[in-house]
């Protein structure tokens, strides 16, 4: 048999995915082998389907994994349920919400401003499992933020906060969550000037109480006990994996479309011929997700978004596998990628002033990507991936900043871009060996055609 040095799960909201590799002393990684199982959360143990995919590893590829090292990322029962409040739509409340979405979260509920007692409620009713608050550039006001965390402090909410806004009042709101008894981490300020986003350092707390206190399906306890570090929420593993590759191949997408929901991460700068009429600082990777874009539960609602297109599709299998079955399957993956492009896609608009019409761009600019890279089953797995990643949809009015003609087109074949992500952290380079490989592309000659 073969042995693995290292087993990366994958714990999915439909499937659990396994794969392995050998390495990474003395040399490199090298990707052996993938299985999968669904993920069992209605069995009440989702290890059991973590159980499943390892004894197919076993005996589909030969693959000893007795001593494996395992890493693993979840995102099974929902992900990490989050509610971000900030002091205004566009400014605070925006970089809460690009550092929560790109550290893998779901967002339940956010509010900008002074949070009403009506608010409140429709924060304990969305039951989230982490709150970030976020309010104001360093040295600015804290009248709106401080009275924030007081009403926060006081709402029940019995999960962790993180705050990440104005620093002048920061040690002021750590007092009052510290004498309610609520957990509370500082982090830098996610909008510390004006027009500069500083995000990363939320992501990674995000990550951190993701893995400390964080339990999103049955089970996942005993899978903690396994793994060797944090279980990383997948999305945020995905962009990890997306930023690895931005090194080697500048402006890039990434594609991701899954059971529950279909998620964009793009990795661009905002430099380019449209910079000069942004209005609003991007973050350098942003991911976005689509809840009512995942092809196995949410069926209807692509069907509804087709306006009567797609007909009346049955819901396919988790796991599709005769060939009626993968069609409908691509159908809706079709339209599911294509809407959730145009979401995370930004626009020019039109503004009138007193110097006339201006031409504004509202959200992010695709334009300056090269290469878009399809992952997730539907895309991997179902044999027409490329085909839908080559033939998106134009916007007819040209207003819509999407990708231009001239991208390059790369599916993750091996389907481990979560994986990349997870071994990234010990591994940057030998993460985007294997990467390179699963994509196609030398790394000699990245950038250089295909």
């Amino acid at each position: 048999m073969i042995r693995a040095d290292i087993l990366a799960a994958e714990i999915g909201s439909t499937i659990t995915k396994l794969s392995a590799f050998s390495g990474p002393l003395p040399g490199r990684l090298e990707f052996l082998g993938q299985s999968i199982a669904l993920t069992t959360v209605k069995q009440g143990d989702v290890s059991l389907g973590l159980a499943e995919a390892r004894k197919r590893l076993e005996a589909e590829f030969g693959i000893d994994t007795a001593d494996a090292e395992l890493i693993a990322s979840a995102s099974a029962a929902g992900g990490l349920r989050m509610s971000v409040h900030g002091l205004t739509r566009d400014m605070t409340l925006k970089a809460a919400r690009e550092a929560s979405l790109g550290a893998g979260a779901n967002l339940v509920c956010s509010t900008a401003g002074l949070i009403s007692p009506e608010q409140v409620k429709e924060i304990k009713a969305s039951s989230p499992n982490l709150v970030l608050l976020a309010g104001g550039v360093d040295f600015g006001d804290t009248h709106t933020v401080i009275q924030n965390a007081r009403v926060l402090s006081f709402a029940g909410l019995n999960v962790p906060v993180i705050y990440a806004g104005n620093k002048n009042a920061a040690p002021l709101i750590a007092g009052l969550f510290e004498r309610q008894g609520k957990p509370i981490r500082i982090v830098d300020n996610v909008y510390p000037r004006i027009d500069e986003l500083n995000i990363q350092p939320v992501r990674e707390v995000i990550h951190d109480v993701f893995s400390r206190h964080i339990v999103t399906a049955p089970g996942m306890e005993r899978i903690r006990e396994m793994v060797s570090g944090e279980i990383m929420p997948t999305p945020g593993a995905v962009l990890r994996a997306s930023e690895l590759l931005y090194q080697e191949l500048e402006d890039l997408l990434i594609v991701d479309v899954g059971g529950a929901t279909t998620d964009i991460h793009s990795v661009t700068d905002s430099t380019g011929d449209n910079s000069r009429i942004l209005v609003a600082p991007e973050p350098l990777s942003k991911r976005t997700v689509e809840g009512d874009l995942g092809i196995y539960y949410n069926v209807e609602k692509i069907i509804e978004a087709s306006g009567g297109a797609l007909g009346d599709l049955y819901v396919p299998e988790a796991i599709p596998i005769d060939g009626e079955q993968k069609k409908k399957a691509l159908q809706l993956s079709q339209w599911a990628v294509n809407i959730a492009l145009w979401r995370h896609a930004g626009e020019i608009r039109s503004t009138y002033g007193a110097y006339g019409r201006n031409e504004v761009i509202l959200g992010r600019d695709l334009t300056a990507v090269k290469v878009i890279v399809g992952t997730g089953g539907a895309l991997t797995r179902l044999d027409g991936g490329m085909e839908i990643l080559c033939s998106l949809w134009p916007d007819p009015k040209k207003k819509r900043l999407l990708p231009g003609n001239e991208t390059k087109i790369f599916l993750d074949s091996h389907y481990i871009m979560a994986a990349a992500g997870l071994l990234a952290k010990s591994y940057p380079d030998r993460a985007l060996a294997i990467l390179g490989k699963s994509l196609g592309y030398s790394q000699n000659t990245a950038g250089q055609g295909e």
